[in-house]
């Protein structure tokens, strides 16, 4: 067996690992925010990924179960007051008053490992109520729509207009899916997330904005501390920003 290391930045990596399952790869450890190592069967064509992949780094493994060893890197995890995450192909039952959701790293954005994603999923805790209709832009694998639906939301729509991320999640999800977020109705959400790049963020900001309800409030996240002026000018109605360690997530209230 032999693994390839290669720099992505958080904004392609979902993209990245579901080529990589394309190219049948065994398994996949994200060593940090911008380099993932990814292993391969000695029968897949080394030359090949290392002309789809410029600079990667091979590296020859030794005889053991890394498919083994790089899912035992993803262990249950509790996050919040009331999420128990949990790796799809364990069993292990969610602790008493907290709700279990299965995350699947290899396939799309959205294990709940990465801080902004743990951000989310505790600002929703917060602010989302039975009654509300919640819209999830940039869905991902659909962790943060699977959530706000836990959680008692009325309604929920996905949107993404990645074609393996929408494949991905409308296994987990009884969400309405939704392609682009122009596709939905002017103040159909009480709460928008959008854990997506600051980029895409900032461009989208009158869009997510759109979507509130009067007095709507929308969770923005995949950003880092150093990033939050540039979504402050982008959103002046920003009411609170929470961090975890070098990533943070905007709460922004309509007025």
């Amino acid at each position: 067996m032999f693994s390839l290391e290669i720099k992505c930045d958080l904004q392609r990596r979902d993209l990245l690992i579901a080529d990589l399952w394309e190219c049948g790869c065994a398994g996949i450890s994200e060593l940090d925010d911008n380099h993932l190592r990814v292993f391969f069967e000695d029968s897949v064509d080394r030359n090949a990924l290392l002309g789809k992949y410029q600079g990667a780094v091979l590296r020859q493994e030794d005889e053991r179960d890394w498919v083994a060893w790089a899912r035992d890197l993803l262990q249950p995890m509790a996050v919040g007051r009331r999420f128990f995450l949990v790796p799809e192909w364990r069993d292990d039952p969610a602790p008493p008053g907290r709700l279990r959701i299965p995350v699947n790293p290899g396939l799309a954005f959205g294990t709940g490992v990465h801080e902004t994603t743990q951000l989310c999923l505790e600002a929703l805790e917060d602010y989302l109520e039975p009654h509300m209709t919640a819209v999830d832009v940039g869905t991902g694998s659909g962790i943060l729509a699977e959530a706000a639906g836990l959680l008692g939301a009325a309604r929920v729509f996905a949107c993404d207009i990645d074609p393996n991320a929408v494949e991905i999640a409308r296994q987990r999800l009884g969400a309405c899916f939704i392609g682009s977020a122009n596709a939905v109705r002017t103040g159909v959400a009480d709460l928008v997330m959008a854990n997506i790049s600051p980029q895409t963020v900032i461009h989208l900001a009158p869009e997510l904005v759109r979507l509130l309800c009067p007095h709507g409030i929308l969770l923005a996240s995949g950003f880092e501390s150093q990033e939050v002026e540039s979504i402050r000018a982008a959103m002046p109605a920003i009411t609170d920003i929470r961090q975890k360690g070098e990533w943070a997530l905007a709460v922004i209230r309509r007025s």
